[in-house]
């Protein structure tokens, strides 16, 4: 197994102790929060069975899933530590200077990279309102608040070292375009960091991921166009890409 990078061992101890910022964010004693935690990815199922649409995309990640979609996430890290210790690797070797983390979720990889000694500073993006709440008393409670920034809006005019995009692209209506946009906010040699999913689950347990062909097609086309893959050695669904500028 590769050895843990030491700016990130308190991940493996305790999620960057992820239990004691939700119990704390939700005002949850030990035992209920666990309860919720089983029931979160069920919860969030129902939830997109009976509420999502692709028409409404933005409505439902913002407005709707509440505290729901954090409890999902929140179960599925903790219930995955190796594998997501090893996209925490893969961000370790790979991000330097300002990074983008794009729909951040719980925020483990923006905390993972607001940690390492070559990234500068980590903006954390996400739709949902309690997302961007959470990460920031995250932050605070790490003493990361001057090295990650939560802002409502991206900034415009900005270029980045590093984008980290994890389970995010499967939830959007037209990936290919997203794809476009990272390259458009990459530096030169800026590299993205990213995964996907078009797949709705084989008992439907993800009905609001993406698995229209036609628009997977589209955004591997994009992918193939505008990105070049840079090998990593783990065993993971990430990927790493540079920018493949042609000119």
């Amino acid at each position: 197994m590769a050895s843990i990078p030491p700016a990130l061992s308190s991940y493996w101890q305790n999620g960057f102790n992820l239990e004691a910022h939700l119990g704390s964010f939700l005002g949850l004693e030990a035992a209920e929060l666990q309860e919720k935690l089983r029931a979160g990815q069920q919860q969030l199922a129902e939830l997109g069975r009976r509420d999502f649409g692709w028409d409404q995309v933005e409505a439902f990640y913002r407005d709707r899933v509440g505290s729901a979609y954090l409890l999902d996430l929140a179960a599925w890290h903790l219930s995955s530590t190796d594998y997501i210790g090893d996209t925490l690797r893969l961000v370790a070797d790979q991000a330097r200077g300002l990074v983008l983390d794009f729909g951040g979720g719980i925020g483990t990889h923006t905390i993972g990279a607001a940690l390492c000694p070559a990234v500068e500073q980590v903006i954390f993006w996400d739709i949902n309102p309690i997302h961007r709440q959470f990460v920031q008393l995250r932050a605070e409670k790490l003493g990361l608040s001057e090295r990650i920034h939560c802002p409502e809006s991206l900034p415009e005019g900005i270029f980045f070292d590093t984008i980290l995009c994890f389970d995010v692209v499967e939830h959007l209506p037209d990936p290919a375009a997203q794809l476009r946009q990272f390259y458009a906010w990459l530096k030169p040699e800026g590299k993205l960091l990213i995964n996907w999913y078009f797949f709705k689950g084989f008992n439907d347990e993800f009905p609001f991921h993406l698995d229209d062909p036609q628009k997977v097609e589209q955004f591997f086309q994009v992918l193939q166009s505008h990105f070049l893959e840079v090998f990593h050695p783990y065993l993971i669904t990430a990927r790493c890409y540079r920018k493949w500028n042609k000119g």
